[in-house]
């Protein structure tokens, strides 16, 4: 059985239950989705505390093995079965007449192409999981509706681990986590914004710092190029045409203004400043810039779905025979960067969208290039037809995390379209102008949703040298604080980041204070300690040691912090 046909199934009987218990309903749409269902309605509104008793109808619906039966009908009939159903009649007006088709199951219809399982006995092992709001079509100038989630599988079996890594996951919740350790909130006055805290911005600036002495390792200059830019350089490059249903405006003397979502034409900018010779090519020119696109508020999600973020962009001007090289230069560097936080990671590779710039030929060339880098790599990939960007096919990144859930992050792009928009030229050996081929690339992608994915990845416990706070101090008593400051003071001058705590609290209230903190070192002194000027440690994994020298202790944290080791 195929799981899209039964996830399907189960969002009709869904809506049939729906209707059965609140009959005032109108019914939108209810398709199968990668990792479940969903049903949208119009005229509802419950809790997620009301999905229990929807379950208990859609159960009743099931035992009572309906059939699913298919009826093709007139336009005619189906604007009369659908007379008070406004969302469906909205459907219909883009059906041709010879493929208007719905599915009954016992007293219900549906208008739907199907395809369904035969029977509802076969939606064996199902679960409603929460309730949202989403615009009818995804336009935000229509009707909000209330969306119904589900998830369904052929087996109980399969139910029950998806269960259980669903619990797993909500431990790991990046919003909970985040908002535990103080590393970011989000707030109503920016929707969709985030508000990195110190500790959160020291971790954004660290993955930042990282990547910037990898690129440095690697010949990178870097730009910084404005977030508002006008309506003729959107235009010019094809972001008007292709992308402004993501975009916000302004208006700056009276002339049309964006904001930019994508870094690249500012740097195709700065690329048009001088002339270029072949000797400097390829140029590597990263940005880490901040982007902003619109995203329906429905879909807004933590750090992971957000309108405002900052990309690690780079874009690579080279010669057309230099393409290939700098292809394999790319995906060794997303390797390395991938392979730091443990990561596993696939491929895939995107072709040519409907809608794109520029001739097939360089479509051609572009996906050429792709396709001999990965396979010289030796890697295995994916296809995935027709879902390029509208200037140039490319290559994602889904890392895997400890769940094994997959997250896309870092993207190879190759574009022969800007260059020709932008008239970038280069002088060649022949002393004749030339066109560059332009790369765009990203490695974290969003440094948001990024460390949205390391909070998960980690649950909260990250490696040493990404860790905000690496040591916390703790006195046992205030006879003990003035050598408890002394230790602090020699972890400082050695770069260790520490915290202290030298409350009247007892040893066990501050040590479990730590662990939910989620502090690697917590170093606890008491009269023993101090008398024989040594440390006790514990470590976030609950081993403790005593009688730690500090040289032995500074050693151990900057060994671990210069190898990157991930626990």
């Amino acid at each position: 059985m195929e799981i899209g046909t039964l996830r399907h199934s189960a969002s009709h009987v869904l809506a049939a239950a729906v209707k059965r218990i609140y009959p005032d309903i109108k019914l939108g749409v209810g398709p199968a989705i990668e990792d479940g269902f969903y049903y949208d309605f119009g005229n509802l509104n419950i809790k997620e505390e009301d999905l229990n008793r929807i379950e208990k109808e859609m159960r009743r619906i099931i035992e009572k093995d309906e059939k699913f039966i298919k009826k093709m009908v007139s336009r005619k009939e189906a604007e009369k079965i659908l007379k008070d159903e406004p969302y469906k009649l909205d459907l219909l007006k883009d059906l041709e007449d010879s493929k208007i088709s719905f599915y009954t199951t016992g007293d219900f219809i549906d208008l739907c192409k199907g395809p369904h399982v035969d029977s509802t006995k076969e939606i064996k092992a199902f679960r409603l999981t929460k309730v949202a709001g989403a615009y009818w079509k995804g336009d935000s100038d229509n009707d909000m509706l209330q969306r119904i989630y589900g998830i369904a599988f052929g087996s109980e079996k399969e139910l029950k681990e998806y269960l259980t890594l669903r619990e797993e996951a909500e431990k790991r919740n990046h919003v909970k986590i985040g908002k535990q350790l103080e590393l970011f909130s989000i707030h109503p006055e920016a929707p969709g914004m985030p508000f990195f805290h110190n500790k959160g911005t020291f971790i954004f600036n660290t993955l930042i710092n990282f990547m910037r002495a990898e690129l440095a390792k690697r010949n990178y200059e870097e730009n910084k190029t404005p977030l508002i830019l006008n309506k003729e350089l959107w235009m010019r490059s094809g972001h008007w045409d292709h992308y402004k249903e993501n975009m916000y405006f302004t208006k700056i003397d009276k002339l049309d203004f964006a904001v930019k979502p994508m870094n690249c034409p500012g740097n195709l900018l700065v690329y048009k400043t001088k002339v270029h010779s072949y000797k400097e090519l390829p140029l590597r020119a990263g940005e880490f810039g901040i982007v902003h696109r619109h995203e329906l508020s429905g879909v807004l999600t933590g750090l992971f779905r957000v309108r405002c973020f900052t990309q690690d962009d780079a874009h690579i001007f080279c010669e057309e025979d230099q393409l290939k090289d700098e292809i394999i230069n790319l995906i060794d560097l997303c390797d390395f960067i991938y392979k730091t936080f443990k990561f596993d990671y696939e491929l895939e590779l995107s072709t040519k969208p409907e809608k794109a710039m520029g001739s097939q030929e360089v479509w051609d060339k572009a996906e050429k290039a792709l396709k001999e880098a990965l396979k010289i790599k030796k890697v295995v990939y994916s296809i995935s037809e027709g879902a390029g960007a509208f200037y140039g096919p490319k290559i994602d990144f889904h890392i895997k995390d400890a769940l094994g859930r997959k997250w896309q992050c870092g993207t190879i792009q190759v574009d022969f379209s800007m260059p020709e928009k932008f008239d970038l030229t280069y002088e060649g050996m022949d002393g004749k102008k030339h066109r560059p081929v332009m790369v765009h690339r990203a490695i974290f992608g969003s440094l948001e949703r990024f460390i949205g994915v390391l909070i998960e990845h980690f649950a909260g416990n990250f490696p040493l040298w990404l860790s905000p706070v690496q040591v916390r101090v703790m006195s046992l008593t205030d006879r003990n604080v003035a050598f408890s400051e002394s230790i602090v003071n020699q972890l400082r001058i050695e770069g260790i980041r520490v915290d202290t705590d030298f409350r009247a609290e007892s040893a066990g209230r501050k040590i479990r204070d730590a662990q939910l903190q989620k502090i690697p070192y917590m170093v606890t002194i008491g009269d023993k300690e101090e008398a024989n000027k040594t440390l006790a440690v514990r470590t976030r994994d609950g081993k403790v040691r005593f009688g730690i020298k500090i040289g032995i202790l500074i050693k151990e944290i900057l060994d671990k912090v210069e190898n990157k080791d991930v626990e």
